[in-house]
């Protein structure tokens, strides 16, 4: 199977369809209500949907999903049966196999139903013909990419006793987003130096996106949420509370982080934990949906993904 784990979860959704070929006296019966086996179209509707539930116990690679809803239904036309089924989950992974095996079940049910009566049925035509959710449906298509500073704040890694991990890691995943990774520094434990170091990087150097790591617990020398709060002018508080709550299904440790998130002008910045597995697992849940942030902070609310900032400021 594949490792969903790090993924978040949004509403999943997938329709598909199916179509069962069967000779017109074999239908007229089915629309009659007169196959000996009872009603076509109700039995295969069941079977649908209860196989759409337990689709994880025979396609092999499928993870259990909690599914929320499952539709199952059916036509009868000129040359046969047509099923279509939907589904939807919240949930990590997509909804497309369940679609399709809700499908097949109720073709199969149909045709055993039918098979006394036509020897000629033939089922076919079954295909995916729409699915929505997931990382895809959230993406951005920024016309440039986003300037961004990476600040790693620790005493002991400025001093060069301890390695640089979370940086990193950071690095590492901003990789393939539409971003520039234009400046990488650490900094000591130090209010004034990191609260001067943002002005600089968002007033002065025209940085879009600032990632701070370290100094969120609650030790005496955490205080980078403190130099944060003297630069931003909104909180981002729901950025935040996404940080927490997908630490919070991995960890219990994660209540301790006081990471802030915030705006200055037209820039975001951003504080994750010191370790590099807190800053790994922060990171998952950032992207895509932050990058809508910077649309909105120039300008163009929630449909304009696709101006950039020198567009809406005019540089």
């Amino acid at each position: 199977m594949i490792d969903v784990s790090s993924k978040f979860s949004t509403l999943r959704w997938a329709r598909a369809e199916g179509f069962l070929n069967a000779a017109p006296e074999t239908l007229r019966q089915v629309s009659d209500g007169t196959v000996p086996k009872g009603d076509v179209l109700e039995v295969a509707r069941g079977a649908g949907i209860s196989a759409a539930k337990r689709t994880a116990d025979w396609i092999v690679f499928c993870h259990p999903i909690p599914i929320d809803w499952v539709d199952v239904r059916l036509e009868v036309e000129e040359r046969g049966i047509r099923v279509t089924a939907e589904a939807k989950a919240i949930w990590r992974t997509g909804v497309e196999m369940e679609a399709l095996t809700a499908v097949s079940a109720a073709l199969l049910n149909a045709y055993d139903m039918l098979k006394p009566l036509d020897s000629e049925l033939s089922i076919g035509e079954v295909r995916l013909t729409a699915k929505k959710g997931g990382k895809s449906d959230f993406g951005e298509d920024l016309v440039e990419p986003l300037r961004t500073a990476v600040l790693v704040i620790s005493d002991s890694t400025f001093a060069g006793t301890r390695e640089d991990k979370s940086g990193k890691a950071i690095q590492e995943l901003l990789e393939g987003q539409p971003v520039v990774v234009a400046a990488y520094e650490v900094l000591p434990d130090d209010v004034d130096r990191i609260r001067d170091r943002l002005i600089e990087l968002i007033d002065d150097e025209g940085m879009d996106l600032i990632i701070t790591t370290g100094g969120t617990g609650l030790g005496p020398k955490d205080l980078t949420p403190e130099a944060t709060r003297q630069v931003v002018e909104k909180d981002v508080a729901g950025i935040a509370e996404a940080i927490r709550g997908h630490g919070m299904d991995r960890t219990p440790r994660a209540m301790l982080s006081r990471s802030l998130v915030g705006v200055r002008g037209q820039s975001l910045i951003v504080n994750l934990p010191g370790s590099s597995r807190g800053a790994r697992e922060s990171m998952e849940v950032l992207f895509p949906g932050l990058l809508h942030a910077f649309p909105m902070l120039w300008g163009g609310g929630h449909e304009s993904g696709k101006r950039s900032r020198s567009l809406v400021a005019g540089d």
